[in-house]
């Protein structure tokens, strides 16, 4: 089996609607496929018929914003109950905290690269998660940059004069806010140092205490030498070792199945589930 456990739509910062990732998911031979957008599981519903229609496995799942002392974390959610309370006032914190940052960085951006606010909302159209993805989508459609990749390195990345910090919750409080809503959580490509600053291996200890299940592993951002020291940190604390694409459609290089989950691992997390 094929599973790939870490996808985005339109509903974050996706380039395909949940239905489109699904499709694009069967397209690739993947058998089993997680919808996990930022911050939001309102793409669910339309993955997970897509799915049953097309025969695919379908994990309902989010990425969680979280933050330890400044360091960014991103934290894979897997099966958590949509409507438990600290989940949705979790999101909702967020989501309300990254609009506010989009404006204040387009604002900074607008200076010297001319685009404006409503640029930025047409990109983002009716995501529930809006972000410095769809600031990039404004850029390139301005004609400032060729891709969101080149977007980012230039304007949008940490250290940029634009760049604008957001809200997000300690990580430990997010690990634990999943498992409380029974889901199962796992530390997002933790390695990918080339995006910036990644937390010591005594961060990972200490959400593994409060109840990570797991490590993304097997990340296209992720060296060999990182792969090498998480594997061994993830087999010293008996985390499940998992591995994804962390697919966008067109708003990344990034393919389906080009990192792939065990069915060990997989069944594994789903021993989890609360």
């Amino acid at each position: 089996m094929r599973i790939d456990l870490h996808t985005h739509s339109t509903v974050s910062d996706g380039t395909e609607s949940p239905s489109e990732v699904i499709r694009a998911a069967a397209a690739a031979k993947i058998d089993t496929v997680a919808l996990t957008d930022h911050d939001s599981v309102s793409g669910w519903q339309a993955a997970s018929a897509m799915a049953a229609a097309l025969g695919l496995g379908f994990v309902p799942g989010v990425e969680v914003s979280a933050k330890h002392r400044g360091i960014s974390i991103h934290l894979l959610g897997y099966w958590p109950d949509p409507h438990a309370q600290a989940m949705t006032d979790m999101f909702a914190k967020t989501r309300r905290a990254r609009v506010a940052r989009a404006q204040e960085m387009t604002e900074r951006i607008a200076k010297q690269y001319p685009i404006t606010w409503d640029d930025v909302m047409v990109r983002a159209g009716d995501a529930d998660t809006v972000g410095r993805p769809h600031i990039a989508d404004a850029l390139i459609d301005a004609g400032h940059f060729e891709d969101r990749s080149a977007a980012f390195a230039a304007a949008l990345m940490p250290g940029s004069p634009f760049y604008v910090p957001h809200y997000a919750p300690d990580v430990l409080d997010a690990v634990r806010a999943v498992r409380a809503a029974g889901g199962v959580p796992v530390f997002a490509h933790p390695g990918a140092d080339l995006r910036g600053r990644v937390v010591a291996d005594q961060v990972i200890v200490d959400m593994a205490d409060a109840g990570l299940a797991g490590l993304e592993i097997d990340h296209r951002d992720h060296s060999p030498q990182q792969r090498e020291r998480l594997s061994a940190l993830a087999e010293r604390l008996g985390l499940i070792r998992t591995g994804s694409s962390d697919y966008h459609g067109a708003g990344k290089p990034n393919q389906l199945g080009e990192n792939t989950t065990s069915e060990e691992a997989f069944d594994a997390l789903h021993a989890q589930r609360g």
